[in-house]
């Protein structure tokens, strides 16, 4: 039985409870190999208003009512972690349109939620998920949480650059990304095109700002202890003590974390995203983060896995 009472400040107290009740699994990847990405993602700073503006001018949209959503697991359960997202043209279920068809043809226009002074900053608080943004015009911060996607798959523009040329693997980080827009106007929306999935946002009061945005799971991610992970693999609110390096070092990074949320972008076993928190200093650790690491799942004894332990 998992079900007592733990003092959530009783660090000897909760360590003991883990090491008493669960038990550690290895996870490896389908061919076989122990190790796997480590990605970070963070909860951003935007600055906007209600209204567009001369500095305000990129929209950030909410989900539009044209957008399907599809659940195939109720006529194919073994699809239940999948999701179809269309639109409906002449009775058919068409795909959504991608970044680039939605720029050029008005699908948008009205659903603007709020509008942000940077184009290259909104493009990143999709890749994140979630973000804060400082209004201009109310002087409030509200925090914008994720509604619903396209349905493209998401593809990085930093592989995009490293493919061309533009950047090498080692230099493709959030800043270098950055740092290529700034220096590139022609070549702007070329670069966010690239990236065929569309993140659709929705409003949600700032209550207490010491408070994460919620992951998948549907509770507040916690700075440096929630992961975003691949749930054909590793369920949501499960315990995973990851080892991997910190951002852009070998100085080892060993904890344990908690599984609560998922990505476009995370997929693979052995694949984790860290959350680094809320802010600059935290997008600064996120943007350099592309490490190798470990996984290991922790489970009740009552559940113990009959294969061997590796």
């Amino acid at each position: 039985m998992l079900s007592q009472d733990i003092v959530a400040t009783d660090a000897a107290a909760v360590r003991r409870f883990f090491e008493l009740q669960l038990v550690p699994y290895q996870v490896f990847n389908v061919d076989g190999t122990s190790q796997g990405l480590v990605t970070g993602y963070y909860e951003p700073l935007l600055h906007g208003s209600r209204k567009r503006t001369e500095i305000y001018q990129t929209p950030l949209h909410r989900a539009p009512p044209d957008l399907l959503n599809v659940e195939l697991a109720t006529v194919y359960p073994e699809l239940k972690t999948m999701r179809l997202r269309g639109r409906m043209s002449a009775n058919k279920i068409l795909p959504y349109w991608t970044r680039a068809e939605l720029a050029k043809n008005g699908t948008l226009s009205g659903k603007e939620l709020l509008w942000v002074d940077d184009p290259i900053d909104a493009f990143f608080l999709q890749v994140q998920g979630s973000g804060r943004v400082q209004l201009a015009d109310s002087k409030e911060t509200v925090r914008v949480s994720y509604a619903d996607q396209n349905g493209h798959p998401y593809k990085s523009i930093g592989r995009y650059l490293v493919d061309r040329g533009e950047l090498t693997l080692e230099q493709a980080s959030a800043q270098s990304i950055k740092a290529w827009y700034a220096a590139n106007p022609a070549r702007r929306q070329e670069l966010l095109n690239a990236n065929p999935s569309y993140v659709f946002f929705r409003e949600e009061k700032l209550l207490d700002p010491s408070i994460g945005p919620k992951g998948s799971l549907g509770v507040p991610l916690t700075a440096q202890r929630s992961i975003a992970i691949d749930t054909q693999y590793v369920p949501l609110g499960i315990p995973v003590f990851l080892s991997t390096t910190q951002p852009n070092t070998d100085v080892a990074l060993q904890r344990l974390m908690m599984a609560q949320d998922t990505g476009g972008a995370i997929r693979n076993a052995v694949r984790a995203d860290f959350f680094w928190g809320f802010g600059h200093a935290a997008g600064e650790l996120a943007g350099k983060m592309k490490q190798r690491g470990m996984m290991w799942v922790l489970l009740p004894k009552s559940a113990a896995i009959t294969s061997p332990q590796r």
